[in-house]
């Protein structure tokens, strides 16, 4: 459930909005190739390594999740919203999916293999985002895997987090560099990026990061 006045904005405006965003966005084959490719390598990094269970951390309708699940990963998967919980439990009733705040997440620790925060961190403010971070890396595994999608702000290197008129609520540009170090601050190294211009539809350069916690192998 959310924690934070931040959290129950984000909640009650994708309750609202539900219907729309998944009529919008809940088809993965109408994902930009780009994004279908940033899922598919941390499916095949959890593999190698040798793990099966991933976390879809801010999972919407649940089409993300069921792709990972797929690939043949056990999927576990949470979202602020109990519409989108429903959603997705109705659509793809073989996933376990719950109604959970990214900064109070329902799993032990590290007990996920691998995990997705895909544009589920836009709409958490700057000042929240090291307790979301350090959530995040709690249930990791050491060495396991994370996915980011952000918006990114033109500038890439360190710099001031920009908020934005997102459509449901308040959202936040991050310069590439700058949500790099803030995640290396919660234990999680990066291990690849890929920033890309806008699609036909986006007003903001689309950023995908791919992590690894910190313990596994490290000197």
């Amino acid at each position: 459930m959310p924690t934070t006045p931040s959290e129950r904005d984000v909640s009650e405006a994708y309750d609202r909005l539900a219907p729309q965003y998944a009529e919008l966005f809940a088809d993965v084959r109408r994902a930009h190739p780009a994004d279908r490719a940033a899922y598919g390598e941390l499916a095949r990094l959890v593999l190698d390594d040798g793990g099966v269970r991933v976390g879809d951390l801010g999972c919407g309708p649940g089409h993300w999740a069921a792709h990972l699940a797929d690939q043949g990963l056990d999927v576990v998967a949470v979202d602020l919203s109990p519409v989108f919980v429903t959603m997705a439990r109705l659509a793809h009733p073989d996933l376990d999916v719950q109604v959970g705040s990214l900064s109070d997440l329902p799993f032990d620790d590290e007990t996920l293999d691998g995990a997705a925060c895909w544009f589920s961190l836009i709409h958490t403010p700057p000042e929240d985002l090291g307790t979301v971070l350090a959530e995040v890396a709690r249930v990791l595994v050491p060495g396991g895997r994370l996915l980011v999608g952000f918006k990114a702000d033109q500038d890439g290197e360190r710099g001031e987090v920009v908020a934005y008129d997102h459509r449901v609520v308040t959202g936040y540009l991050w310069p590439t560099d700058e949500l790099v170090a803030r995640l290396h601050d919660a234990g999680l190294e990066e291990t690849h990026r890929r920033v890309r211009e806008p699609g036909p539809d986006e007003r903001f350069l689309h950023g995908a990061l791919l992590l690894r916690k910190h313990g596994l192998g490290d000197d």
